[in-house]
């Protein structure tokens, strides 16, 4: 433990006075047990908890809490848990993206209504990573972040199977006829088979190593698996050092600098993360007060290979990543070829990114690629305008199909995702395998929530033909754990009168990856024109509750789908007290 220098905790302006209000404050807290010398002079440290039974990826949390608790008291802080709202992907509709910026407001108000002088934040499954990062940044106290980690491989006859990835792989087997329904549901238990997020490299995994990559949390912390005794070793070590980090006054601006988000950006790539971190970083830099741009992706990102052969750009899943080296093996990587731009970038254990690497092993070349042998040559996401996409669009090339990356072809439209399940299984749609395949109305305001709708199934007739993936194009997003050659985040949306929601049947659209263009081939006149009369279209009508003020509120995809009252750190001062 270290000797603390003098200063004054910020929990001290509730326990630290000898008058009503610290009388209250503190008789209140000792209720729970807790003697006197616990508030004096002690880091008061919150447990941010995103644990819920809802949220299986986050199941495992009070175990992991606890062992986070023990840290704290051996560092000599007090610990306090307190839980917030918990969106897990896999079972909240519509989708865990519409209460993002809901659980990041959550996040924010406790940190900074309640006496703790820092805070760890417990996360895993995909939005609960950005969203915790958002409300701790906007209040800006010593933060880390704990994630819960991946589950085991998944095993389905004898081989290895990926969380999320072979649901759409098998499913679109049974659509062309090449697998019984029987076949397609005998793999449902041997996909999740322990605690932990998805074990592919899907928005989960990819936020959890963006989460390292930004240097908010410790080395290994992005891929130990969730049952592995490292990943309680871990937590209790974090709730050590983020004692230290109070008395350091190492704040979360410090951590998070734009030196830290470019590192990110060329990880992302490295790793072959999803394109959703594209969305989540933006949200995450915008309230620490980080410019960052969806432009970075590519000026920052480009030339940077995948190294990591993962699922779904690759083979191998989360825990074959772990014991090949971790995200410290591929930063060491990256760093020796002169693909870590920021190698002095401060992380929450006090030293530089480079520094946590420098000796890092790597066990596996097949699944950590030597920077000659890469998955993909080029893994950044790519950033697609163009007047279909005036404020962009991104595509991920590890996850698409090369012949296709620039493509031609005549548009197949979805007004949205009703008409999408209510057409694509007619065997008279006039599609082939050279169409282009719209969706609209799927995005931030549009869904509402932008939900992950993007990888739209092929037409079954075309499964059936032996065909693999078309050129898809929505205002949507995708999971992670996805893949083929995918339009997504089209900007500005369709329900926000963006150009996406004049597209017709047999328009003729140009897709080139390699130039960032993607372009609807029709006059500036006739664009106008639909345009106008796309306009004098009613409004939808309202409708209420959060739902309404997240429609109304909301950003663009380019922007971070922030609300855009909630842009900006705010910082943590204590309210004005009330008795």
């Amino acid at each position: 433990m270290s000797t603390p220098p003098k200063r004054v905790l910020r929990s001290a302006a509730w326990f630290g006075a000898a008058d009503k209000n610290g009388f209250m404050y503190r008789s209140w807290m000792k209720n729970q047990g807790i003697p006197d010398h616990e508030f004096q002079g002690k880091p008061i440290i919150g447990i941010c908890n995103t644990w819920s039974e809802l949220t299986p990826c986050n199941a495992h949390f009070r175990k992991i809490a606890e062992h986070v608790k023990r840290g704290i008291s051996e560092a000599g802080g007090f610990p306090v848990e307190f839980p917030v709202f918990s969106n897990g992907e896999s079972n909240l509709r519509p989708t865990a993206m519409l209460t993002r910026n809901l659980a990041s407001m959550d996040v924010e108000e406790s940190i900074r209504g309640n006496p703790m002088d820092a805070v760890v934040l417990l996360v895993g499954c995909d939005k609960t990573t950005p969203a915790l990062l958002m409300g701790a940044a906007s209040c800006d106290i010593p933060t880390i972040v704990v994630t819960g980690g991946p589950m085991l491989n998944g095993k389905h006859e004898g081989r290895d199977i990926g969380s999320g990835t072979v649901v759409w792989q098998l499913h679109e087997a049974v659509k062309a006829g090449k697998i019984s329904l029987n076949e397609f549901m005998s793999a449902e238990a041997g996909m999740s088979r322990s605690a932990g997020t998805c074990n592919t490299m899907g928005t989960a995994s990819t936020m959890a190593c963006m989460a390292e990559a930004l240097g908010t949390s410790l080395p290994h912390n992005a891929a130990i698996p969730a049952v592995d005794a490292r990943r309680y070793v871990l937590a209790h070590m974090s709730g050590m050092r983020i004692v230290d980090m109070v008395w350091e006054d190492l704040k979360l601006s410090k951590i998070l600098t734009r030196e830290a988000f470019e590192n990110a950006i060329r990880v992302n790539a490295a790793v072959g993360g999803s394109t959703n971190a594209a969305i989540h970083l933006k949200a995450i830099a915008a309230r620490i007060g980080v410019p960052l741009e969806l432009d970075d992706w590519t000026t920052v990102g480009k030339g940077t290979p995948t190294l990591v052969d993962l699922q779904p750009s690759g083979r191998f899943l989360m825990e074959d990543f772990y014991y090949a080296g971790g995200l410290p093996a591929v930063l060491r990587r990256m760093g020796e070829g002169g693909l870590l731009p920021h190698k002095d970038a401060l992380t929450v254990n006090g030293k530089s990114i480079w520094e946590n690497v420098l000796d890092a092993p790597i066990h596996n070349p097949e699944v950590i690629r030597p920077l000659d042998k890469p998955l993909v040559a080029d893994g950044s996401i790519c950033v697609l305008r163009g007047n279909l996409a005036p404020r962009g669009a991104v595509l991920k090339p590890s996850a698409a199909t090369p012949a296709l990356m620039k493509h031609r072809g005549k548009a197949v439209v979805f007004e949205d995702i009703d008409h999408y399940k209510a057409r694509i299984g007619d065997p008279d749609l006039e599609i082939d395998a050279d169409s282009v395949m719209v969706l609209k109305n799927c995005g931030p305001k549009g869904y509402p929530g932008m939900a992950e709708v993007g990888n739209m199934g092929l037409p079954p007739k075309l499964l059936a033909q032996g065909i693999t993936d078309m050129v898809r194009i929505s205002d949507a997003r995708m999971s992670g754990t996805a893949y083929g050659t995918v339009v997504l985040h089209v900007a500005p949306e369709a329900a926000a009168g963006g150009p996406l929601a004049i597209v017709r049947d047999g328009d003729w659209i140009a897709l080139d990856s390699y130039a960032g263009k993607l372009d609807l081939e029709i006059s500036e006149a006739e664009i106008a024109q639909r345009q106008a009369e796309l306009q004098a279209k009613p409004a939808a009508p309202a409708k209420g509750g959060y739902q309404q003020l997240y429609i109304d509120r909301v950003l663009q995809a380019d922007e971070g789908c922030d609300f855009d009252f909630l842009v900006g750190c705010r910082g943590a001062e204590v309210p004005r007290h009330s008795h």
